[in-house]
């Protein structure tokens, strides 16, 4: 995602005068955003603010389904976030930024919600066997991580969220929602909106071991790491394993270093290919000039960020702004379900 709103577009925006479709989409506060989170949503929700209806929240209850042993920083974590979001350039004036569980009616819901939702499809979502093998040291095979769907069905349904954005490798996990939702409406009438994917183009934004840069992997690259830590973990970064010595060709279709360069150095991309395949170019000159694109691009966020952080009130007023603009949707909703039940 190299640009802001050149990755997204929607038809329900389109035209004079056309109603704002609801777009949903959150983050768990399980630490500062990297470049993963940047390249892949961020700018995404920069973008989203500007034609949506734009919905953005802090998912603090979906952080304990693998960090719940200890919460001792998950408030810290909570602050951060906003603070990350705002100098990012997310408005609170433009879009509705809140806390999950400043909502208690999200748990509500999603208690209402697996009560029709069959265990069989909880179990065959891809992402709860590839986290119990990517985490094998830790003890998350909770029902909290099985039913991390119901919960995120909830998160969307309940501000009648109708688009999500998501990736390709995400599509089964909303399509389970779609599911949920028509199994909730087949019992009780249309009551829940089914919410419907908006795809991102952004390829998947690899860590310093190749895999998909992740917090719980410890493999990312922080947008608040000073320009000594981000050099450092750039020169950490696995490239081609046939690239030995210098002359031998690389193939950098395959290679993290350049998968990064694709994002923060489009206007020397040819020549880092050209130099990569033909050998001439060495990995650590590579890498060094990686992280010179990427201290200098990262530069104004860590300035706006530090900023922000002189106020000690700005991310508690910014989720109160939020909590306020969002409660009147929630207590629709519930209202509507809680009547669709026949439980008021």
């Amino acid at each position: 995602m190299a640009g802001i709103g050149s990755r997204q577009m929607d038809d329900a925006t389109a035209g004079t005068g056309a109603r704002r479709a609801r777009v949903l989409t959150g983050y768990r506060p399980t630490g500062p955003l990297h470049l993963g989170h940047w390249f892949g949503n961020v700018l995404n929700m920069l973008s989203l603010q500007q034609d949506h209806d734009a919905y953005f929240f802090i998912a603090d209850w979906h952080a304990l389904t693998t960090d719940y042993e200890d919460t001792s920083g998950l408030l810290g974590n909570v602050e951060g976030l906003v603070l990350d979001w705002l100098a990012a350039g997310l408005d609170p004036e433009r879009s509705t930024i809140y806390l999950q569980s400043a909502l208690p009616e999200v748990a509500e819901l999603a208690l209402l919600l697996g009560m029709v939702t069959p265990l069989s499809w909880l179990e065959r979502v891809p992402t709860f066997k590839e986290r119990l093998r990517d985490l094998a040291e830790r003890e998350i095979a909770n029902f909290g991580l099985l039913g991390y769907p119901v919960l995120q069905t909830a998160d969307i349904t309940i501000v009648r969220g109708e688009l999500v954005p998501v990736g390709e490798d995400q599509l089964p996990h909303l399509e389970l929602s779609r599911e949920i939702v028509r199994r909730f409406n087949r019992f009780y009438g249309e009551v829940l909106v089914e919410p419907k994917a908006l795809l991102s183009e952004t390829p998947m934004i690899p860590g310093l071991d190749g895999r998909k840069m992740s917090k719980s992997l410890r493999n990312d690259i922080g947008l608040r790491d000073d320009p000594d830590t981000m050099r450092s973990k750039v020169r950490r970064m696995v490239t081609d394993p046939e690239k030995v010595r210098l002359g031998d060709p690389g193939r950098p279709e395959i290679c993290p270093v350049f998968a990064l360069h694709r994002e923060l150095s489009p206007d020397i991309l040819g020549q880092t290919e050209a130099g990569c395949r033909a050998g001439t170019l060495p990995c650590v000159q590579c890498k060094s000039n990686l992280a010179d694109r990427m201290i200098v691009h990262f530069g104004p966020f860590r300035e706006r960020r530090a900023v922000l952080e002189d106020d000690p009130k700005l991310a508690a007023q910014a989720l109160a702004q939020g909590e306020e603009k969002v409660r009147p949707l929630v207590e629709q909703t519930m209202g509507a379900v809680r009547r669709g039940m026949r439980l008021a």
